[in-house]
């Protein structure tokens, strides 16, 4: 039998389970920068991530929308578009994927996936906002 079309790793589970890991996977690695799993895992959702930064770099209300639906999570969805985003500054290639060993268990082959650049935290200090001029 033939492989033509079909696209996607199946990771041994049906449909809503593996979107379900899938997301919790990307809000994981949006959170905390980097993260490591099986090597076909960091494989799948470099995929669907880097798709997702490249919506959160054009910016716009419908493409904050898309990505709070494809996450899940409104937390994660705000911090890609307010501070992962206009931080990056490449047009792709925005996750890399190193190899990480054996896991000691089933032997599977371990990869760490993280962004290539550095992304601070931090918040911006904000512009003190300018005095109203008080009322006669």
């Amino acid at each position: 039998m033939h492989r033509h079309g079909y696209k996607g790793r199946k990771f041994g589970r049906e449909t809503d389970q593996r979107l379900a890991l899938t997301r919790g996977l990307m809000c994981s690695l949006i959170k905390y920068q980097s993260i490591t799993t099986t090597l076909a895992r960091a494989k799948e959702i470099r995929r669907s991530t880097e798709k997702l930064i490249t919506m959160a770099k054009k910016g716009g209300l419908a493409n904050r929308r898309l990505i709070i639906a494809r996450l899940n999570d409104l937390e994660a969805a705000t911090l890609l578009v307010d501070v992962i985003a206009p931080q990056i500054k490449r047009d792709s290639g925005y996750l890399r994927i190193e190899h990480a060993g054996y896991r000691r268990g089933d032997n599977s082959e371990m990869g760490t996936i993280s962004f290539v650049d550095e992304i601070s935290f931090e918040e911006p200090e904000e512009k003190p906002a300018k005095a109203k001029k008080e009322a006669k």
